[in-house]
């Protein structure tokens, strides 16, 4: 398909994904989904990028404000309500993020004297870490496009409220850990396990806020992340990266593009934990070629995680570039820049998920059918990446 072509497919998709969700046409009630609205807006202020056109950029704001007024505010089934940080109306209108933002999910959530259900708990509300950091990306991504800093502004007390209530040190010693998922109100844990991937996504995240605050803001103490960025370090150290889960994968490469992006920007100087990322993901993607999950049908499998691979395979060529032209850096054949020559052998799998998943017959899939928004939405990034991909 030719770069016309995609673009017109892009914009297709993400106008049907606007009327879908209640975006536009903007409805009272939308359908607003955290992960899926980060990787959203990325792809309007792409497309505003692309083409000129002034609507795909006001749909992107649009998107960052019906996503705070609705995921920063209780829900309609809650008796509580307000916005869930419990701030007054007016403050809440400047700070709509310090408080949080709920996940989106149909179900409300599991009260604290309410015993846990695996199964019902994919189901139910609450705060994902992992969504919350996307999220903060995403409000970057508005702030650089559009030179407004109040969106990194609002990423960065975010940033602040997260890392406060989702960390924690466990009783029995040792470093601090995440919890995995916390209460709409952040008062509890829903799931206190820590994602594996967590403490380098908010690591990177954290430190791509704290380049783009001191770009904006200079140095300021209410702005300012390091104490949050000390502690992630600490808590990455040592943890296993590998996966073999094609989401997963692509998120290491996404977190190995930012990083190299901080790394030529000055903001990062230690390149052992980039080595680290790279590696993981070389032997993830080895592992997921080997199991032949591209050879099932499509009712056995989930695009939005195949697609996520997809989109961190777009980051590769960007990353040998860099590291090429880079010597000072990163030194000339070091096993980091071998270890990426080794995935770029891997680069067609990236035209090999695109196609699947562009094919309409694929579509009729339930699993297709089930995560309709974020595999449009997905797709439309891994089409389109580099919005996303940049900090």
């Amino acid at each position: 398909m030719n770069r016309n072509a995609t673009s017109a497919l892009v914009q297709e998709t993400m106008l049907d994904f606007a009327r879908l969700t209640g975006l536009e046409p903007a409805v009272a009630h939308p359908q607003r989904y955290l992960w899926t609205d980060a990787f959203a807006v990325c792809n309007y202020l792409e497309l505003f990028s692309q083409t000129g056109d002034a609507t795909y950029r006001d749909l992107g704001l649009r998107l960052v404000d019906q996503v705070h007024h609705t995921l920063g505010r209780h829900r309609d089934d809650d008796p509580r309500r307000g916005w869930i940080s419990g701030v007054d109306e007016k403050v809440g209108e400047k700070h709509p993020t310090v408080g949080g933002l709920r996940i989106g999910k149909q179900l409300n959530e599991r009260k604290p004297n309410e015993p846990p259900n695996e199964r019902l708990e994919w189901d139910q509300d609450g705060q994902y870490y992992h969504y919350l950091t996307k999220w903060m990306h995403a409000l970057n991504c508005a702030g650089q496009a559009v030179k407004d800093p109040i969106y990194t502004k609002w990423a960065i007390e975010l940033a602040k409220t997260i890392h406060s209530r989702f960390t924690f040190a466990p009783h029995y010693g040792g470093r601090k850990r995440i919890y995995w998922k916390m209460s709409i109100d952040l008062s509890y844990p829903l799931v206190p396990s820590m994602g594996q991937h967590d403490p380098l996504d908010g690591f990177v995240t954290y430190s791509e806020l704290q380049a783009a605050a001191t770009s904006d803001f200079g140095e300021s103490s209410l702005l300012d992340l390091k104490p949050e960025i000390a502690d992630m370090a600490k808590i990455c150290r040592g943890i296993d990266l590998v996966t073999d889960d094609p989401l997963g994968i692509g998120g290491l490469l996404f977190d190995a593009s930012r990083i190299v992006q901080l790394t030529l920007q000055g903001r990062l100087k230690n390149t052992s934990l980039l080595e680290t990322v790279v590696n993981s993901a070389l032997i993830g993607v080895e592992a997921f070629v080997k199991g032949e999950m591209l050879e099932r049908p499509a009712e056995r499998r989930l695009a939005f995680r195949e697609l996520g691979l997809s989109i961190g395979l777009s980051a590769v060529e960007n990353l040998l570039t860099w590291i090429e032209e880079n010597p000072c850096l990163f030194s000339r054949k070091s096993s980091l820049q071998r270890h990426v020559e080794d995935l770029v052998a891997y680069l067609p799998l990236r035209e090999v998920i695109e196609r699947f998943w562009m094919d309409g017959k694929n579509w009729e899939a339930s699993t297709w059918i089930d995560h309709r928004e974020i595999n449009m939405v997905m797709l439309a990034t891994s089409l389109a990446p580099t919005r996303f991909l940049a900090i």
